[in-house]
């Protein structure tokens, strides 16, 4: 007992710094008790005794935190503050105590064998804000938060490229993830330089966050980060005490919610109620800064160079300016100089569709005139209305629906700076007020109206514009052309890398809508206290816009008329119709043509269908009704797609990124369609799961014959379902067919194969992953409805035995089987008929009866005949006899006259050959009626 005392007369009571209180958990009733908690436990005694707490809904307001010896709000002093029940995390010149970035490779690697390492990825604290991965892991940026009541958490992000998949969720302190809907979930892509916000509501109790991106690096491009930053957690009912002003900051008045930057040339430390100035003469701050720097000598990347105002006397000249703000050094030892202002040089005509009044101003021809910028604005002859539009090709000025300006997404260095600069013949991007600044060019069109005679056709084309430019870049410059439709979001359409020589782009409208096109260049993307890149520029000469709703005409357009009246008014001609160049009249294309957006003026406007389609009634568009006839060997042959108007699909791969990701190419194909349906569509269920119409206007689906998607399985990352991305139009319009039955999109062609078996679509031989040239995709696409139709020459009949009486005769198809649908096969035939058997036994007996009649009649005839020439021959030899010889013609007598002399008759016996010969020839009138009795036997057989 008296060492007990000894040790408890050693330790001796806390004093007010050595402990801190804290609240209990609340209990059922919602109440809560405020105990003591020692800063080293067991080093001092005599606590306070634990008291009532407030109550567990109490919280402060914004610049208050909780005393809680009195439990009471208390205001926050100067250079601190509060956000009352939240907490903000905006300074990352680090990660922040109770962020952990924790990277993975989801890959369903078989056992014993290492995936790709991961171990060198994860968030990147960069100041004013946090920054991604690049590569293919994984990696979750986790904040564990323990709320005393329902809040939210709030974050602004900026995420440009869909090579990464970036999503946020939340699990509860079991690990299971909260039910979210999928808009939540994953995050929508942003425009370059734009930041968004997105709010997630948090309930009580313990929330772990996470923010988690993977990377997808398919091609050889560089992938683009996800930036984070100003995240916001409400919900934690209060603060136990303020939190200091960041370097760089202040706040000067108390119970403030937030601190505001220093100006510039001033500087703070952390915690202050104001900024200290700089020695202005030898030291510089910029805004926000945490200490003065020193001022260096001016350089020639200290100075750019504009083009003045034309004056009066409609003259310029150049001029060099300091970058603003000017921190350099003129009076330095190796500093330079300012060069002079340049010579006054005669200002550039004006624009297209503007005038100068003898002034220094260009103004707009009045409405129904046109000019060239050089001469007075002049009426529109007749028969002719004026082609509206926008055509800048001379920079003295800006225009007044240009505007310039300069971003940065880390700091506002540059804000208020005119992002690119007027020169002449062209406008350049100027200098800004870092390497990685975004320079802003935005044009703005209030909407598109075609021009009166073609007001009335049904085309998709009501505007375009055009824009030739060139990049001088020595780093890794990137130029972005970007469309904004109806302010509803910016959307890139185009960009370009690296140093451009001197071209042209086209981009099409197809919607009548207020659109707000944006041109944003970047330097470099690394951000960098010294300008090394500050000569890298773009140039834009010149840009064009047609059929705009406020725009002014350089020229004037043929138009349709009433009448050949003088005077006559321009009407609008019918769809499908286009204006005769003698008459000017409205006269209809002729069938199978279609009509060009932007041309109407003469019989060339209406260009021919490709084979194998038609046009529809509006001569807007040619198609395939999904028929085609087709002539081979004097034969027409003739076709019906219907069944391939649906999509097909085909997938190549696998193929695997440097990570070893494995991903596949999933192709869409429709073959046919009326009035230019085109069904294929790919989309993306990554970056914008929250659509849930995907033929709405902000679907992040694209719509063609023939569509590319990214698919990455489930089995490859660990994902729960396969993802798809990187959706991409590979035909979008329709060619033809021609005979060898390949259908054209584009560049792109397939060839359907008659195919009875089971139907599939494959890569040709040639090239198995679809191309060869990256331009030019070749496709198999084998079915039966790919067989042209059938008919009556695709089949032949088969006649049957006649059995008791009945003799049928079936129709069957000519093997092999290449055709489809058509003409259908016959009903199997059915007729009486005579037994064969009966007819063939009379025939039997008739010409064996013949055939012994024949034989007799033959012997019996030899005979006879053998007969008459004995009878014959001795009938001669007795006549001879008989026969008196004439008178002599003397009388004298000659020897032997006295004398009978008895002639000789000498009887030659014919020759066997002789014999039948005569046999047959006598013989032959009775045999003839036996074959002629035998072949009508066997006519009456075969009619019957």
């Amino acid at each position: 007992t008296s060492s007990g005392q000894d040790i408890a007369g050693c330790i001796s009571l806390c004093p007010s710094g050595d402990y801190y209180f804290e609240y209990t958990e609340c209990d059922s009733t919602g109440s809560r008790w405020r105990v003591a908690i020692p800063q080293r436990p067991g080093e001092c005694t005599g606590l306070p005794d634990p008291v009532q707490g407030t109550d567990c809904t109490f919280s402060c307001e914004a610049g208050e935190f909780l005393e809680m010896s009195a439990q009471e709000c208390t205001q926050c002093a100067a250079g601190s503050y509060s956000l009352g029940s939240g907490i903000r995390f905006e300074e990352w010149d680090d990660i922040p105590p109770g962020f952990s970035s924790v990277a993975t490779y989801l890959d369903n690697t078989p056992h014993g064998q290492e995936g790709p390492s991961c171990n060198g990825s994860s968030w990147i604290a960069q100041g004013s804000y946090v920054e991604s991965n690049r590569d293919e892991c994984s990696v979750s940026l986790v904040y564990a938060v323990h709320l005393k009541k329902q809040g939210s958490v709030s974050f602004d992000y900026q995420y440009v490229d869909n090579n990464i998949f970036f999503e946020f969720f939340i699990q509860n302190d079991q690990c299971q993830e909260m039910e979210k809907t999928s808009d939540q979930k994953w995050m929508k892509l942003t425009s370059n330089g734009q930041w968004s916000k997105h709010t997630v509501s948090l309930k009580s109790g313990t929330n772990v966050l996470y923010w988690r991106t993977t990377g997808v690096t398919v091609g050889a491009k560089v992938v683009k980060p996800v930036l984070l930053k100003n995240i916001q957690i409400e919900g934690v009912a209060y603060m136990s005490e303020c939190l200091p002003c960041k370097p760089g900051t202040f706040s000067k008045a108390p119970g403030s919610s937030s601190c505001e930057l220093c100006p510039r040339n001033t500087y703070s430390g952390r915690g202050a109620s104001s900024c200290t100035p700089c020695n202005t003469s030898t030291h510089y701050a910029l805004e926000g800064s945490t200490m003065c720097k020193a001022r260096p000598a001016c350089s020639k990347k200290d100075y750019f160079q504009i083009h003045s105002v034309c004056d009066e006397e409609g003259k310029t000249q150049i001029i060099y300016k300091w970058i603003e703000p000017k921190i350099c050094l003129e009076d330095a030892s190796d500093a330079v100089t300012l060069p002079p202002t340049g010579k006054r040089e005669p200002c550039p005509p004006c624009n297209p569709g503007f005038y100068n009044n003898n002034t220094a101003t260009c103004l707009p021809c009045p409405q129904g005139t046109y000019s060239d910028g050089l001469k007075e604005c002049q009426p529109c002859p007749a028969g002719t209305e004026p082609a509206l539009g926008y055509e800048y090709k001379w920079w003295n000025i800006l225009p007044a629906n240009i505007k310039s300006s300069c971003f940065n997404v880390a700091n506002t260095k540059c804000d208020g700076m005119n992002g690119w600069e007027v020169a002449g013949d062209h406008i350049r991007s100027g200098a800004g007020g870092s390497d990685n600044d975004y320079l802003i060019l935005n044009l703005k069109v209030p909407g598109f109206r075609l021009p009166t005679s073609i007001s009335g056709t049904s085309g998709t084309e009501f505007g375009r514009i055009t824009f030739v430019f060139e990049t001088i870049c020595s780093a890794d410059c990137e130029l972005y052309f970007m469309m904004d439709t109806d302010r509803r979001s910016t959307s890139v359409v185009e960009s370009w890398e690296g140093s451009k020589e001197k071209q042209s782009y086209t981009h099409i409208m197809t919607k009548n809508a207020s659109v707000s096109y944006t041109w944003a260049f970047q330097r470099t993307n690394q951000a960098k206290d010294v300008r090394q890149y500050i000569n890298d520029m773009v140039k834009m000469y010149s840009i064009t816009v047609t059929n705009a709703l406020d725009g002014v005409a350089s020229s004037c357009r043929a138009c349709a008329i009433e009448s050949q009246q003088p005077g006559s008014a321009c009407v609008p001609c019918p769809a499908g119709y286009y204006i005769d160049e003698e008459t000017n009249q409205c006269l209809e294309c002729p069938p199978n043509t279609f009509l060009s957006g932007h041309h109407v003026y003469g019989r060339d406007a209406c260009q021919p269908c490709g084979p194998g389609s038609r046009s529809n009634k509006e001569h807007s568009l040619c198609f395939s009704d999904c028929s085609f006839t087709y002539l081979e060997l004097n034969q027409t042959l003739q076709f019906d797609f219907s069944p391939l108007g649906f999509t097909g699909s085909i997938m190549n791969g696998p193929s695997f990124t440097s990570k070893g990701t494995k991903y596949y190419h999933l192709f869409n194909i429709s073959l046919c369609g009326l009035e230019g349906h085109r069904p294929a569509v790919c989309s993306d269920n990554v970056t914008d799961l929250s659509d849930k119409d995907p033929h709405s206007a902000e679907s992040n689906s694209v719509e063609a014959f023939i569509c590319q998607s990214t698919v990455i399985p489930s089995d490859g990352r660990g994902f729960r379902v396969a993802l798809t991305s990187q959706s991409t139009g590979l035909a979008d319009s329709f060619l033809g067919e021609s005979g060898e039955v390949i259908y054209l999109c584009l560049c792109k062609v397939l060839t359907v194969l008659c195919q009875s078996d089971r139907p599939s679509v494959s890569f040709c031989r040639e090239c198995p992953a679809g191309t060869c040239d990256g331009c030019t995709f070749h496709f198999l696409w084998e079915s039966s409805s790919a067989c042209p139709r059938c008919t009556e020459a695709d089949y032949h009949q088969i006649e049957g035995a006649c059995k008791g009486g009945v003799q049928d005769t079936v129709y069957v198809w000519t093997e092999p089987r290449l055709c489809t649908g058509g003409v259908a096969l016959p009903m199997k035939k059915s007729m009486s008929c005579e037994m064969i058997d009966f007819w063939l036994k009379v025939g039997a007996g008739v010409g064996a009866f013949c055939a012994v009649l024949l034989i007799s009649l033959t012997c019996y005839v030899w005979n006879k005949n053998k007969k008459l020439e004995f009878k014959y021959s001795k009938l001669v030899m007795s006549a001879n006899k008989e026969c008196e010889l004439p008178a002599a013609d003397s009388c004298a007598i000659m020897e032997g006259e006295g004398e009978e002399v008895e002639d000789e008759v000498v009887y030659s016996k014919p020759s066997l050959l002789r014999k039948l010969k005569a046999i047959a020839t006598k013989s032959l009138h009775f045999f003839i009626p036996c074959l002629l009795l035998l072949k009508a036997t066997l006519q009456v057989h075969i009619i019957t």
